[in-house]
């Protein structure tokens, strides 16, 4: 029993050492990088002089302010969004909910900067929506009014707080469902009903899993950088960091900014854990009172399905959006698109441009989702299993890319693969594969983790055991009993890995500079800034993505339940 006890702790100590030599080469390497270009000048001492004057440039220093007002709103948005749509799903039963919670989940199908190709087509100057304005006789033949750019502060903000707000959603259904309903029984009981009784006991309750999901949203719309350049709106730190890009070399500047945005995210990521990451209270069994979503009268009940479809429709605009662009050849001021055809799928199925880029994210996101599957069952095997000195700090490295942005490690990886540099063979300017697979591979990381240690925790150490002692050896008492039971747990992890790194937008668009190389997102952004049909077969391409991405959507969906938001949590 010694011996396979030592076994296993050996196995577990050297995953802890080559799991750490991976971040430390392609993890913190990347960032040292950065904060080197950004706090060291060129006699190789410490200067905070880029900083200074960063701060201290209206341009730059109104970047990081718009940034951050951009993620609050977007957060804001998409809480007000998601929170009554989760609670009207755990509390109440109403017609074609099952449905219409399917729905929930479809603006995550697709990234936001392809969403942002369809709502300027509706809301474009010559738009579907000032078209249905007129028809309507609302405004003379001939009106036009330009939405976005009366405010595309507003309407980046919307965009993705409706593409983004399912993060929220299943992390408040995933609390929701968790809470003892005595203690809101206790409550009512006592006087404190309606609103008094969601603002004083449910919501405390569930503060910890909205924050965990706000946190995530938070960060995302902070670094975004599809959205903001689809919109042309150059007045945030993650458009002035791409376009800096080309002055990666000799500008300090660049690097200045990308570590401001880097420190800002951990500590935004840090508040989101440490205020709210730990919230817990005790809860008796739900089986001490009745719980569950309750029937309402047939008014309200329809009232409830009403409010989820209209959320929902106005939710899946961009897409649908999308999908009518992809569909016509030419949209031009009027509600839907006068001809509909195939002409655009054909196309983007075999032209020059997308025919690769398919390939290549295929090849990207296979690959980097088998890196993701062997570190994160051996990152979970020791972070749960294993009572190795230091297992915390590798949980906490593991979870560290959530709260680092792609744009961020895309342009450290650029830093660090310079001429010069020691990882100069790396290089995306000759050829990105390595470093994109590598970039796919650490963003997506923590959902294989954290799917991979659900499953080690729900399962009983006491059945490897029993393997260990009728003399299967620890490696393959895991293979053998551990890895089947927790095989659901796996698949939706690697779904989710494999289905954004199919869709990955920041790394892709700053690591492939060479069309040969360039994944799907990269040739739909390219294909969006050529003239003439440009657009329609960009869309087409997204659409493709998108049903694609939508089957993988289902298939975690029908795996974990509710327990897919816990996938989304800090």
């Amino acid at each position: 029993m010694h011996f396979i006890a030592c076994m296993s702790q050996n196995f577990a100590r050297l995953v802890f050492a080559l799991t750490l030599l991976f971040f430390c080469a392609f993890f913190l390497w990347p960032i040292l990088q950065i904060l080197k270009g950004g706090f060291i000048d060129a006699d190789g001492k410490l200067t905070f002089a880029y900083l200074g004057s960063l701060l201290t440039d209206p341009i730059y220093l109104g970047a990081l302010g718009n940034s951050f007002l951009l993620a609050l709103t977007t957060t804001c948005f998409a809480l007000l969004i998601a929170l009554p749509l989760a609670y009207v799903s755990d509390r109440f039963v109403f017609p074609a909910k099952g449905l219409l919670g399917s729905f929930v989940l479809v603006p995550m199908i697709l990234p936001p900067f392809v969403g942002a190709i369809g709502i300027k087509q509706i809301l474009g100057q010559y738009g579907a929506l000032n078209a249905l304005i007129v028809d309507l006789g609302l405004r003379p033949h001939g009106w036009t009014f330009d939405w976005l750019g009366a405010n595309q502060f507003l309407g980046i903000a919307l965009v993705n707080a409706f593409s983004l707000y399912p993060i929220i959603y299943l992390n408040a259904v995933a609390a929701l469902a968790n809470i003892d309903p005595a203690m809101e029984e206790a409550a009512e009981n006592l006087g404190c009903t309606g609103f008094r009784r969601f603002f004083k006991i449910t919501l405390p309750l569930i503060k910890s899993g909205l924050f965990a999901g706000g946190t995530i949203v938070f960060i995302w719309a902070f670094t975004d950088l599809g959205v903001a350049l689809i919109f042309d709106y150059a007045k945030v730190m993650s458009v002035q960091i791409f376009y800096g890009l080309k002055d990666i070399g000799g500008n300090p500047f660049p690097y200045a900014l990308t570590a401001v945005m880097l420190f800002s995210s951990i500590v935004f990521y840090g508040l989101g854990k440490g205020l709210f990451g730990r919230d817990s209270y005790a809860m008796m069994a739900k089986a001490t009172s009745s719980g569950g979503p309750k029937e309402i009268s047939r008014g309200r009940a329809w009232l409830c399905t009403a409010f989820f479809a209209l959320v929902t429709f106005v939710a899946i605009l961009p897409h649908l959006g999308v999908v009518f662009v992809a569909f016509s050849n030419d949209w031009y001021a009027t509600v839907l698109p006068r001809h509909l055809n195939l002409h655009n799928f054909e196309i983007a199925l075999g032209h020059d441009l997308t025919v690769p880029a398919i390939a290549n994210s295929l090849k990207y996101a296979s690959i980097s989702t088998l890196v993701d599957l062997f570190l994160g069952i051996a990152l979970a095997y020791v972070i749960v299993r294993s009572k190795v000195p230091g297992r915390q700090l590798l949980d906490f490295l593991a979870m560290m890319p959530l709260a680092v942005p792609g744009l961020v490690l895309a342009f450290g990886y650029l830093a660090m693969s310079q001429d010069g540099k020691f990882f100069e063979f790396l290089n995306p300017t000759k050829n990105p594969t390595i470093l994109l697979i590598i970039a796919y591979s650490i963003r997506r990381l923590p959902y294989v983790v954290r799917s991979a240690a659900a499953g080690f925790q729900q399962t009983s150490e006491t059945l490897e055991e029993a393997a260990q002692n009728l003399g299967c050896p620890p490696l393959k008492a895991l293979f053998k009993i551990t890895l089947p039971l927790i095989m659901a747990n796996l698949i939706a992890g690697g779904l989710l890995a494999f289905s954004f790194a199919m869709l990955e937008v920041s790394d892709s668009l700053i690591l492939a500079q060479k069309q040969l190389y360039y994944p799907i997102t990269k040739a739909i952004y390219e294909l969006f800034q050529l003239l003439g049909d440009g657009k329609y077969i960009a869309s087409a391409l997204g659409v493709w993505a998108m049903a694609f991405l939508g089957i993988t959507i289902i298939g975690m969906t029908l795996l974990l339940g509710k327990k897919l938001g816990a996938i989304f949590r800090v």
